[in-house]
């Protein structure tokens, strides 16, 4: 039997409520997939693992204590918004937690998962660049564009002195190098949990080159 202590998402330790919910969270992504195809075929069977624990490493990566918003653009399936959102429950409570997912039958299914997991979330079914300011304290967005389309959004929706969270893949060296030539930012490199070629960008003090 699984102690309270062995409990953990990725680097996060959680209790049983917080994993029974991610465990909820799995059953509906599952559930509905197979109709509007929210995490690939290929990725289906390591759900957990290539999804959730991945999720959770970007929450861990931002310490949260004085965080009041946390935005996540194009949420697709939730990751990483809605594990954000159940982790946040009991580690950080009263953050507010926006998603942000054009597709309709995406936000609907982000609308409902967060019903029924009793996550009080906010979804805009709305596209990025017509998206109202958000002046967010975090900025997060998993497989959505290249790193330099990333960071313009990150200049109109994070406050003064906020931080993006953005995971990257193999390539993450390329998009900072091409990135590099149209902005200028701070950022901490920190190694993927869930792929060893892999990074989570923590970007600080991003201004558009004159």
């Amino acid at each position: 039997m699984t102690s309270a202590a062995d409990l953990s998402v990725g680097s996060v330790d959680v209790s049983r409520e917080t994993f029974d919910a991610l465990q909820a969270y799995e059953a509906l992504v599952l559930r509905w997939t197979p109709a509007i195809n929210l995490v690939s075929k290929n990725t289906v069977a390591d759900l957990w693992s290539r999804h959730i624990a991945d999720s959770a490493q970007v929450f861990a990566a931002v310490p949260t204590e004085s965080v009041r918003s946390w935005v996540d653009l194009g949420s697709g399936g939730g990751f990483p918004g809605l594990v954000v959102a159940i982790l946040a429950r009991e580690l950080q409570p009263g953050l507010q937690v926006t998603l942000v997912e054009s597709d309709l039958r995406k936000a609907t299914f982000l609308r409902q998962a967060a019903q029924s997991l009793k996550l009080s979330v906010v979804v805009h079914s709305a596209r990025i660049e017509t998206l109202a300011l958000q002046e967010a304290d975090v900025l997060s967005a998993r497989a959505l564009a290249p790193l330099s389309d990333l960071l313009s959004y990150a200049e109109r929706h994070l406050r003064a002195g906020g931080v993006a969270v953005f995971p990257k893949g193999a390539r993450f060296a390329s998009e900072l190098e091409d990135a590099r030539k149209l902005w200028t930012f701070d950022v901490d490199t920190q190694p993927s949990l869930s792929d060893s070629e892999a990074a989570l960008l923590v970007i600080r003090n991003i201004h558009r080159h004159d």
